[in-house]
């Protein structure tokens, strides 16, 4: 089955790429401010790598809300069965327990279903919503005079601070879990192969 068009492969990998160095340059960030020793010179480069890579996936990102509302993709995200939280809880319970027991897979890959509805609500949280904070609170810290507001006597910048962080650090758990979701399958590198060529195979083919 063809499931992975071009488009969405390019996005995927790119949005990996500018996530990770995102991930190490916000590392340096915070270990710097915490009072850990470092460079001036290394602070100031991670802190331009961090914004003109913010820039460049905040782009990535659009590419993915366009292509999904242009092809169709977005029927993939959306949430519309009753059942749907038994639905997850069925497949949690299949990772849980129901793969090491041999049981079949409840929700196998088709083209109308690529994603199983624990996959569907992982993905819809990461991508329409902890990655748009990510995304607002970062942009708040680049542009000080954004902050026009006071929460219980915190200042706009200390909470999207404290948004900006815990989104990356909820989003970087998110990506550990995917890597690890390959080793979900009886053939971990098909999952692999799919996303390079576009083409899912099921494993009893």
């Amino acid at each position: 089955m063809y499931l992975y068009p071009l488009w969405i492969r390019i996005w995927h990998f790119l949005n990996a790429a500018l996530f990770l160095v995102l991930l190490v340059t916000g590392l340096i960030i915070h270990f710097h401010g915490a009072g850990h020793s470092g460079s001036a010179t290394g602070l100031t480069g991670a802190i331009r790598w961090h914004n003109a890579t913010a820039v460049m996936l905040l782009a990535d990102y659009v590419l993915f809300i366009a292509g999904n509302a242009l092809s169709g993709n977005g029927k993939y995200y959306r949430i519309r069965k009753r059942n749907f939280w038994s639905d997850v809880l069925l497949q949690a319970k299949y990772y849980r327990k129901g793969r090491s027991g041999g049981e079949k897979e409840p929700f196998p890959v088709t083209e109308e279903q690529k994603f199983n509805p624990l996959q569907r609500l992982s993905y819809v949280l990461t991508m329409y919503a902890g990655f748009p904070l990510l995304a607002l609170s970062g942009i708040v810290l680049f542009f000080p005079s954004l902050e026009f507001w006071n929460i219980f006597g915190i200042s706009g910048a200390e909470l999207s601070d404290i948004i900006h962080i815990s989104m990356g650090f909820l989003l970087t758990l998110f990506l550990i879990i995917h890597i690890y979701s390959f080793t979900l399958v009886p053939k971990p590198g098909s999952l692999l192969r799919s996303i390079i060529s576009g083409y899912y195979t099921r494993e009893e083919e």
